[in-house]
C-alpha cells in the first residue's frame, strides 16, 4: 500500500517562504526590478497597494510594495540603499529570497469603477502604484476618463521609462510627465507633480485619486487635488514608515494612532491631513 506524503506543515505570518528570483532588470542606477515564484507552494496573491516583507536570508528584510500585475509573478521594484535592500537588489536569478504576506490594505480600484481615477506619482512611488494603473487599464471600460501624472527629481530618475512611452501612446489614458530639473536633451515639462494636477482632464465632483512619493510631495498634490475640487474623503494616500512586523504587534510604524502595516498602507486623505500637516511626525 502507497504511503500518503506527509502534508507540509503550517506556518505563521511571521516565518519567511521561499521565492526564486526569475528575472532580474536594471530599471536605475540604484533601482531593480524583480520577479520572484514560489519555492514549491502557491503563489502570493496580493491586490494593487499590498506590501510584503521581502528578507534576504542571513541579513533581514524590509517592507516592499508589489509593483506588477498581481495576477502574474510576485513584482517588488527595490531602490538600493541599505544592507537590506542592497542584498535584494543584487540576487540574481535562481537566488532565493523569503517572502512573509501579502500586508495592509489595497487602492480602492473596485469602488472607483464609474469614476474618472487620477493616479498622482512621485519619484519611486510610481512602483506601488503601477498594479492599480493595470488593474484600471484591464477594465478599462468601467471606469471614467483615466489620467497618470508622473514626475521625478531629473530625466534619469524616470522610473519605467520604456513602460511610460507606451502607455502616453494610448488613446484612452491621459499621460503626463515633468521632471525639478531637466537635463540636456530633455524637452518635457519642468516643475513639480502637482502642477501637473491643474491641467489634467477629469470631472473633480466624480474622480477617484491615488497619489504615492514622498510625503511633502503627497502634501501638496493633496492641497492641489482639494483646490480642484476633489473631496478629501476621494483622495488615497499610500504612506511609508519603518515597518518591522507587518500585522500590527511592534509599533514600528506608529503614525499618531494608527499603525500602517495593520491600517494601512492605503489611506484617505481626510483621515490623515491633520497628521500629514505636522512637520517631521
Amino acid at each position: 500500500m502507497a504511503i500518503a506524503a506527509e502534508a507540509r506543515p503550517a506556518v505563521g505570518p511571521m516565518v519567511p517562504l521561499p521565492f526564486r528570483v526569475t528575472k532580474r532588470r536594471r530599471e536605475l542606477a540604484d533601482t531593480w526590478t524583480l520577479e520572484l515564484e514560489p519555492v514549491g507552494g502557491e503563489r502570493v496573491l496580493p491586490a494593487p497597494g499590498q506590501f510584503t516583507m521581502l528578507y534576504a536570508f542571513g541579513i533581514g528584510e524590509v517592507p516592499i510594495s508589489v509593483s506588477g500585475d498581481v495576477s502574474g509573478p510576485l513584482v517588488h521594484t527595490v531602490r538600493a540603499v541599505g544592507a537590506v535592500s542592497r542584498a535584494i537588489c543584487a540576487a540574481e536569478p535562481g537566488a532565493v529570497l523569503g517572502v512573509r504576506g501579502p500586508f495592509g490594505n489595497a487602492w480602492p480600484v473596485e469602488e472607483a469603477v464609474g469614476s474618472d481615477v487620477v493616479v498622482v506619482a512621485g519619484g519611486i512611488g510610481l512602483a506601488p502604484l503601477r498594479p492599480a494603473v493595470y488593474a484600471v487599464l484591464g477594465r478599462r471600460a468601467e471606469y471614467g476618463d483615466v489620467a497618470l501624472l508622473y514626475g521625478s527629481r531629473t530625466p534619469t530618475d524616470l522610473l519605467y521609462g520604456t513602460e511610460l512611452g507606451r502607455l502616453r501612446g494610448r488613446f484612452d489614458l491621459h499621460v503626463d510627465v515633468t521632471v525639478d530639473a531637466a537635463e540636456s536633451g530633455w524637452h518635457g515639462k519642468v516643475g513639480v507633480v502637482p502642477k501637473l494636477i491643474d491641467g489634467a482632464h477629469f470631472d473633480p465632483g466624480s474622480a477617484v485619486a491615488f497619489v504615492c512619493g514622498p510625503e511633502i510631495m503627497m502634501h501638496f498634490a493633496a492641497r492641489a487635488l482639494l483646490e480642484r475640487g476633489v473631496p478629501s474623503e476621494r483622495i488615497y494616500v499610500s504612506m511609508e514608515r519603518n515597518m518591522q512586523c507587518g500585522l500590527g504587534h511592534c509599533g514600528h510604524c506608529q503614525l499618531g494612532p494608527t499603525l500602517i502595516c495593520r491600517d494601512g498602507p492605503v489611506y484617505r486623505y481626510d483621515e490623515l491631513e491633520r497628521l500629514m500637516a505636522v512637520h517631521e511626525l
